[in-house]
């Protein structure tokens, strides 16, 4: 039996520097995009990241980026960092918390030392349920000459039984509530109809991702309240992520023709990409609309599956032996 030739590209670290050369020039303004706060968003898992400023005065300071969490409608401060953690950057992120009355901290850096990961499991700790602050290392990845990926990692964030507890003893925030209920109605309705989509636990947040068979590929069904959006999309992430989004979109037409017309988004400012395809008339908040919503979520997603998943298992990327 012939050996198959295997060629793996390598994978090399590049330093923050080489890409954003100052944090408020170049740095924050990359971050501030919406499509890199929403990659902010999915790492997070339960915050959902909405610009209001960067740069926004707080006394004789500026924070680097303020945000709104959509879903319980408070504030969050996101502090960034080129370097490694320092004694400086914590009192930043308290000041501007108090200043800005926020109740969500992202601090982002190149590094975290032990002793500022101990700092900010301390606080989480303390602050619960009034503060929330995660700490996430950032690094830069390239493939042989491909352009640097960003990658986020979480090295510290609030305790889960904490926020559990706040959750018993004050239930969920209203928004959170309203998702929890549509996505356990869908889940309920998905089963009723056979089908096989494999959902999971019901969410409290805007999105449910459904594995599609390959790592870093899923579908994503989307229910945005503020504007009665529902959605199903291909999200593509890891470092192939642009190859693999150009590879599928040279079978666009095929694609499309099982599917209907696409939303093919490269999101050229970020790593990642999505496929999508959505429909604007779905008012979440009213109940009634519920049954059409699930239906029409479910009917898409088992098209996308049928559709994207013998592509995607298939698909031929440098740098992955498949």
């Amino acid at each position: 039996m012939a050996v198959k030739n295997i060629v793996l590209g390598e994978l090399k670290r590049v330093e923050l520097r080489e890409v954003w050369t100052d944090e408020a020039r170049d740095f924050t303004p990359w971050l501030a995009k919406p499509e890199n706060l929403m990659l902010l968003s999915r790492v997070l898992g339960d915050v959902e990241l909405e610009l209001e400023g960067v740069e926004v005065s707080v006394g004789t300071f500026k924070s680097d980026i303020v945000a709104t969490d959509t879903m319980t409608k408070g504030r969050v401060i996101i502090e960034n960092q080129l370097e490694k953690t320092n004694h400086d950057h914590l009192g930043k992120i308290i000041t501007y918390a108090s200043g800005l009355d926020a109740r969500i901290i992202v601090w982002i850096a190149r590094e975290f030392t032990e002793e500022h990961r101990q700092a900010v499991d301390f606080l989480n700790e303390q602050a619960a349920p009034d503060l929330r602050i995660y700490g996430i290392e950032m690094k830069l990845y390239r493939i042989g000459n491909s352009e640097p990926a960003p990658e986020f990692s979480v090295v510290s964030r609030p305790n889960e039984y904490v926020a559990l507890l706040k959750n018993e003893k004050h239930g969920l925030t209203e928004t959170r509530a309203l998702y929890n209920e549509f996505w356990t109605g869908f889940k309920n309705s998905a089963e009723q109809a056979g089908s096989n989509l494999p959902i999971g636990k019901p969410s409290t947040v805007n999105w449910i991702s459904l594995s599609i068979g390959r790592t870093n590929f899923y579908i994503g069904l989307t229910a945005r309240s503020r504007d009665g959006r529902i959605g199903c999309e291909i999200y593509i992430g890891g470092l192939t992520a642009k190859q693999a989004f150009k590879l599928l979109e040279k079978d666009k037409a095929a694609i499309e023709k099982e599917t209907g017309a696409l939303d093919w988004q490269e999101l050229p400012g970020g790593q990642d990409c999505r496929i999508a395809i959505f429909r604007q008339d779905v008012p979440i908040t009213d109940k009634t609309a519920w049954p059409e919503a699930f239906k029409w979520l479910r009917t898409q997603a088992e098209t996308f599956t049928r559709t994207f998943a013998p592509r995607i298992r298939n698909l031929q990327l440098n740098g992955e032996g498949h």
